[in-house]
């Protein structure tokens, strides 16, 4: 097996063993890059020569621990080469955010975590595209180019945080973070045949992520299998004072928490997910994958998520109004793009950002805007944070009756590249099967449970507060029981 097939948690003991160093795979994981990215285009940035110097500091580590008699135990992820999305701040390195306003801005400092990334001996070979700003589906709207799903070339990965999932699935990274605020791990996952999780909100800190719309991000990991996820959630969650929303709450051990099992968990199936619009296809794999946790000793009931329908609308009210907020510092004054032609301060604001902001950008921006303002805020913005309300209330009553939620992660498997760039509503509806869970701060994961004409099909699973084990746990079982984790894409 080539040394980029590896999963973590398989890399990880052979570099115990001394079978394998981290020089190795992480130059086995650079060439793959060269080989196949040209195609897949996952990478915005490049990080070889830092990627190699960790390494060899992980390498050096790996040699003293065999020679000291293994005393201690080691990080998980030391010496696993990974891939950071690019609006999450990485020292030194450029974080564009898939924006021309930020193209040339390079992070003073990192992210917390990929200073917990660092700590533990990580390697990181480079940011990843997204969606600019991290508002998309589809990383159709990154201002540099668009990303390839790796099972075919002529759709898309999913967003926004297309390239650090397409990273992963195509054997180019061993697993990587991007950030979730309405589906953007969970979506790209499914998309891709890949893991992905948004922990509950709070859960691992967003310092260093740049805001998007600051009540929902969520920093979340792509990984090959779950039991990487659980690897990568372990080594970033916790407390963070930096983070004001940061929840000071004990980790579990996710990864020794998979093997428990999971019968007698109770598993809810909401109508309200198995609506018109959902692919004939895509439901018959998704109820067989529950058919197959009923037969795993799960109790399997229907139950209801009322407020479902109204997500969508108040989510692109409330994420836009957020966004118009945390955008406003973009001025051409004090960082980022500056139009080079402006003929005094008001100008050079105006001009800066009308070239540096895409057109989603654009459109979201004047979205928030209108919604917060004097007349408007009462009827729009007012009102979807009391729907918000309702939806989080959905899922508290729910919780009482069941641990698990199940449902497709999306309504459809990849589209084709430019098939809904033009119609934003249509692209919208991409996330209505994950953007109640950032409505509500909950956490989900998406596993792959199948395939349509040869594209994955992601299972979602919804946790409630600080359910993450859970959630790992059902996946991981359910993983066990069938295999398609263990499928690669042809590139």
């Amino acid at each position: 097996m080539d040394l980029y097939h590896l999963t973590i948690h398989e890399a990880a003991d052979s570099l115990q063993k001394g079978d394998i160093s981290s020089g190795e795979l992480t130059h086995a994981v650079l060439d793959r890059i060269v080989a196949v990215d040209n195609d897949v285009r996952a990478y915005l940035t490049l990080m070889p020569e830092a990627a190699l110097e960790q390494a060899s500091r992980a390498d050096t580590k790996l040699v003293a621990w065999r020679k000291n008699g293994r005393r201690e135990e080691l990080p998980a992820l030391l010496g696993i080469p990974l891939a950071i999305k690019d609006i999450i701040c990485v020292q030194g390195a450029p974080t564009t955010c898939g924006s021309r306003i930020l193209e040339d801005f390079h992070s003073p400092f990192n992210a917390t975590v990929v200073d917990k990334l660092l700590h533990c001996g990580a390697v990181i070979v480079g940011k990843t595209n997204t969606d600019e700003f991290a508002m998309g589906s589809s990383t159709e709207n990154s201002a540099f180019f668009t990303t390839h799903n790796p099972w075919d070339l002529a759709r898309v990965p999913g967003g926004s945080s297309g390239g650090s999932a397409a990273a992963v699935a195509a054997d180019e990274a061993f697993g990587a973070f991007g950030s979730d605020t309405g589906g953007s791990v969970r979506l790209p996952a499914s998309f891709c045949g890949i893991v992905g999780m948004k922990p509950t909100y709070g859960r691992i800190s967003r310092y260093g992520l740049v805001a998007f719309a600051s009540s929902l991000d969520q920093i979340g990991p792509f990984g090959k299998d779950v039991t990487d996820c659980a690897l990568l959630l372990q080594a970033v969650s916790g407390y963070d004072p930096k983070d004001s929303n940061s929840i000071n709450a004990p980790v579990p051990n996710y990864a020794a928490e998979l093997s428990k099992g999971v019968k007698g968990l109770r598993v809810g199936i909401p109508g309200e997910f198995f609506v018109e619009g959902l692919e004939p296809e895509v439901e018959k794999i998704v109820r067989e994958a529950i058919d197959t946790l009923a037969a795993l000793g799960m109790d399997v009931k229907e139950i209801s998520l009322p407020h479902t329908e109204y997500g969508v609308p108040t989510y692109y009210l409330i994420a836009p109004a957020e966004a118009s907020a945390n955008l406003a510092r973009y001025d051409g004054v004090r960082y980022g793009y500056a139009a080079p032609d402006a003929t005094d301060m008001w100008d050079g604001f105006f001009r800066s950002r009308a070239q540096g902001f895409g057109q989603e950008v654009k459109r979201r921006i004047m979205l928030g805007t209108y919604a917060l303002s004097a007349g408007y805020y009462d009827a729009y913005y007012l009102k979807a944070q009391k729907v918000r309300t309702l939806i989080k209330q959905d899922f508290e009553r729910a919780f009482e009756e069941v641990d698990v939620i199940v449902t497709p992660t999306s309504p459809f498997v990849a589209f084709k590249i430019g098939e809904k760039i033009e119609n934003p509503l249509q692209m919208y509806l991409s996330d209505v099967f994950t953007i109640t869970l950032n409505l509500a701060g909950l956490g989900g994961m998406s596993v792959p449970c199948g395939f349509v004409d040869g594209l994955p099909v992601g299972m979602q699973i919804l946790g409630g507060p600080l359910a993450e084990d859970i959630v790992l746990r059902v996946g991981y079982a359910y993983e066990q029981a069938t295999g398609w984790h263990l499928l690669h894409p042809p590139c």
